[in-house]
């Protein structure tokens, strides 16, 4: 029996059933398959739907809709007969939902009064939860318990993302009737899109970027906002055709599947490695090289490298025999499971179900290889064969393949470019990947398992541990791009942060050399100490 089997909740299961690795599926609800339809060419911009029915309707309109819908589902005064033929395509599939989710379908605990009220219990609790939201979904199709007691994890999660969903149609524009005032303006982002945190976006391709700062503007869903900017600059959503509330859908998915408690690997980390992946595809030398697909395969890789991490690295999950690792054979386990959750929830979103089957396969593959990329016991293949492009100066980017290749580099040092930042923004992300690495010290610990190297928090230092960072991972990636870019601005502002940050870090590993002043520091003292009252 697995080591520590307890330890994960069944979250880290597979979504996809297609994809052939025998794991759980968290279901969900698809949309249905449309026409193929061209993407490489000249693309209108799509109809704007919501299961089924046009966001274009007047208010009115779209209620007397609904109310007809509910009143088919639960055969009202229209009747069975003619709820049944009358109810459009999302309402039949609203059905087959309650069959599949719900074993017993008369259960009292989830029937509405006559009132529209609902009875006590584990519905009361979902009530209150989406108190306000608009319209009234039947909270039948919710998978919900039975018998006393907490809901199946699956459960809960699928109830938390129907929910989320609700919110954000009842705050969209869309919904709310109000016409976009520019052609074009989708209204993805709503309030989130004004006041300071519209200012940040403003200067999101500027390498002094505070995620942090972003992340607190936007409520916590700095990557579900930027990754809405960044679709809208680039244009990807009229080029793709991307339905938009799927598209929202698909990001809130993302960003929910990142654990929050981890220090380092959650949502913010990767809202910080997409920020960084937009400088570099900004750079001169790609810019006007890159496609639409690069775009959107560049971006929705960063957002996704690291989704459900579980906070802890391949080698012990490989120790505690998880069942991750005999899933992938021991090998890029993390990365692994990182592209096929992206995949699962590519396809339970259907986010690209319009797109032919050819082209999607195609675009998860190459999404595959970018996150695949990052793995970091694959530092020195790729760094060899970087190196070996630009001495023989064999890279050219107007084929495909070597623009991928670019790709995956960008990928690596936007995931590592942390010690590249400015000190503030670099020595918080410091501290925050050595405290995941001392929590999983002290998991080792506790079970009388190997700590791992640089786990333990008494024999491993944050500055020990940057310092080695710095010298054998990030210095020889970023001088090789350095060179790529001949060097551009951006590559010269980041090696100039790098070489001073590893210069702090490296007064504060010898306590008794020259410190810097401790103004300037700004408070990055807490560096000093190997003990938790250094990490924040």
């Amino acid at each position: 029996m697995p080591v520590l089997g307890g330890l994960w909740a069944p979250d880290l299961g597979l979504r996809d059933p297609g994809l052939g690795v025998g794991a759980d599926v968290t279901v969900g609800v698809t949309a249905d398959e449309g026409p193929p339809s061209p993407v490489w060419g000249t693309l209108g911009t799509p109809p704007v739907t919501c299961g089924g029915l046009s966001l274009a309707l007047e208010l009115p309109a779209l209620i007397r809709q609904l109310r007809a819908a509910w009143r088919a589902r639960r055969g009202g005064p229209r009747g069975p007969e003619r709820g049944q033929a009358s109810a459009p395509a999302w309402v039949q599939r609203g059905r087959v939902e309650v069959e599949e989710l719900e074993p017993n379908a008369e259960d009292k605990s989830t029937q509405p009064a006559a009132d529209g009220r609902l009875a006590r219990g584990r519905a009361g609790v979902l009530l209150a939860e989406r108190r306000g939201s608009y319209p009234l979904i039947d909270l039948r199709i919710f998978n919900t318990s039975v018998q006393q007691g907490e809901p199946e994890a699956g459960s809960r999660r699928k109830v938390k993302r129907q929910l989320s969903f609700q919110r954000y149609c009842h705050a969209s524009r869309l919904l709310r009737g109000q016409v976009p005032r520019a052609p074009g303006s989708l209204h993805l982002l709503d309030d989130n899109y004004l006041g300071q945190a519209a200012h940040m976006l403003s200067k999101v391709g500027t390498w002094n970027f505070d995620i942090f700062l972003f992340d607190r503007l936007t409520n916590g869903t700095s990557l579900v906002t930027l990754m809405c900017h960044l679709f809208k600059v680039y244009g990807l959503i009229q080029h793709f055709q991307l339905d938009v509330v799927k598209l929202h859908r698909f990001l809130g998915m993302v960003q929910e599947d990142y654990h929050s408690h981890n220090p380092y690997h959650n949502a913010v980390h990767a809202a910080d490695v997409t920020q960084a992946m937009y400088c570099y595809l900004k750079e001169s030398k790609l810019a006007e090289q890159l496609s639409p697909l690069d775009l959107f395969l560049g971006l929705m890789a960063a957002m996704a490298h690291d989704v459900d991490h579980p906070g802890v690295n391949q080698p012990f999950l490989v120790k505690t025999r998880h069942h991750l690792a005999s899933l992938y054979q021991n090998t890029s386990v993390l990365e692994s499971h990182h592209w096929r959750s992206t995949v699962g929830m590519l396809r339970e979103s259907g986010l690209l179900s319009h797109l032919p089957l050819s082209t999607r396969q195609d675009m998860e593959q190459q999404l595959g290889s970018l996150i695949l990329a990052t793995d970091i016991s694959r530092q020195n293949e790729f760094l060899s064969t970087f190196r070996e492009h630009l001495d023989n100066q064999s890279l050219d980017l107007q084929q495909a393949p070597h623009r991928h290749f670019i790709l995956q580099i960008a990928l690596k040092c936007a995931d590592v470019c942390n010690p590249c930042r400015a000190w503030e923004l670099s020595r918080q992300w410091s501290e925050r990947v050595c405290e995941e690495f001392y929590r999983q010290g002290d998991i080792e610990k506790k079970f009388d398992l190997e700590v791992s190297p640089l786990c333990n928090q008494q024999e491993n230092s944050v500055p020990t541990i940057q310092i080695g960072f710095i010298s054998y991972i990030v210095e020889p990636l970023f001088e090789e791009w350095c060179r790529f870019t001949e060097p551009s601005l951006l590559s010269q502002t980041m090696m100039g942060h790098l070489h001073q940050n590893k210069t702090r870090w490296t007064g504060h590993a010898h306590p008794f050399s020259e410190q810097p002043d401790s103004e300037e520091e700004g408070g990055g003292g807490g560096g000093d100490n190997a003990g938790p009252e250094g990490i924040p």
